[in-house]
C-alpha cells in the first residue's frame, strides 16, 4: 500500500513540477542594459501591450541617466554598483533596486533578450560604439545563457526644435541625426555580429508623420508621455514577439483608438522597413 501511494504521490509532483516548468518556459525576460530611452520605450506600457496578447513577460532595466556605452563598460570592468534596476514582474508591478551591478542584473533571470544601446547624443556617431560596444558585448554575453538573444536599442532623433546640447553635433537637424542614428547602428550591428535591431527611431520618425505631428517628445529628446512611449513600446513587442501589433487591445490612459492606431501603424512600418521614414495613413 504504502509502494502504492509513493508511487502516486511522485507521479503527481511530476505532473504538477512539468506543469510548473512549462508554465515558466512560456514567460519571455527581457533586459534593457540603457538609460531614460530605455526607461521611455520598455517601462510603461511593453508589459500591458505583451498581456493583452495573452503572453507573459518579465522585464528588466539597467538604468543611469544619460548613460553611454563607455560608462556601462567601465561600470562592467569595475563592477561598480551604480544602477537602478528596475524589473516588471509577471504581475506587472515595478520593483526598483538602488546600487545592482550589471552582474547581478546579468544574473536575475535567465534572460531571453538582452538589449545594448548607445547613449542618444552619441547614438549617431558610430566610433563611439564601435570603441565600446564589442567589449561590452563579450561581457554580457559571457555571464548569460547561450540561448540569450543580444540586441540593439536604436533610439530617435531629438525633436526639430530640441535645445539638446548635443544636437549640434548633427547641425540641429532632425532628419541629419535620424539618419545617421540608423546607419551607425547598423554598422554596429555589422561589427558585432547582433542580428536583432530595435527600430524605435524609425517607429517615431514614423509617427511624426501622423496625427501626432512633431510632437513626439516631452521635453525635446524624451518621448511624450503617453503615445511617445507607446510607439515606443509597440516597437519593441512587434519585433521581440514577431507579431503584428495593429488590433492589440491595450489602450493606455489618456489615448484615444485613433491614437493608438497610428502608433500602433508606426511601430508596424518601423519594423517591416528600419531602414526608412514611412508615411502613416
Amino acid at each position: 500500500m504504502k509502494k502504492i501511494v509513493s508511487a502516486l504521490f511522485m507521479a503527481l509532483f511530476c505532473l504538477v513540477s512539468g506543469v510548473m516548468s512549462a508554465q515558466t518556459d512560456k514567460v519571455v525576460r527581457i533586459l534593457s542594459i540603457g538609460n531614460s530611452f530605455s526607461e521611455d520605450a520598455v517601462e510603461q506600457h511593453l508589459h500591458d501591450i505583451v498581456v493583452a496578447d495573452g503572453k507573459e513577460v518579465i522585464i528588466g532595466n539597467m538604468y543611469i541617466g544619460g548613460c553611454s556605452l563607455k560608462k556601462h563598460l567601465t561600470n562592467a570592468r569595475e563592477n561598480k554598483p551604480a544602477y537602478r534596476y528596475r524589473k516588471i514582474g509577471l504581475d506587472g508591478k515595478k520593483v526598483t533596486v538602488k546600487g545592482f551591478t550589471l552582474e547581478q542584473a546579468l544574473a536575475d533571470e535567465p534572460w531571453d533578450y538582452v538589449s545594448l544601446q548607445q547613449q542618444s547624443g552619441r547614438s549617431g556617431q558610430y566610433e563611439t560604439w564601435e570603441a565600446s560596444l564589442p567589449a561590452l558585448l563579450e561581457y554580457v554575453k559571457a555571464r548569460v545563457p547561450k540561448k540569450t538573444k543580444m540586441m540593439l536599442h536604436q533610439t530617435w532623433a531629438y525633436a526639430s526644435d530640441s535645445g539638446h546640447k548635443q544636437f549640434k553635433n548633427y547641425d540641429n537637424d532632425q532628419m541629419t541625426m535620424y539618419n545617421a542614428i540608423v546607419d551607425a547602428v547598423n554598422r554596429a550591428a555589422k561589427l558585432t555580429g547582433i542580428k536583432i535591431i530595435i527600430p524605435c527611431g524609425t517607429a517615431v520618425q514614423n509617427a511624426r508623420t501622423t496625427i501626432f505631428n512633431g510632437t513626439m517628445t516631452r521635453d525635446g529628446y524624451h518621448l511624450h508621455k503617453p503615445y511617445g512611449r507607446y510607439t515606443a513600446a509597440c516597437t519593441w513587442y512587434e519585433k521581440i514577439f514577431r507579431k503584428n501589433v495593429i488590433g492589440n487591445t491595450y489602450q493606455p490612459k489618456g489615448m484615444t483608438q485613433e491614437q493608438c492606431l497610428a502608433a500602433q501603424k508606426s511601430a508596424h512600418a518601423a519594423v517591416r522597413k528600419p531602414n526608412k521614414v514611412t508615411r502613416i495613413r
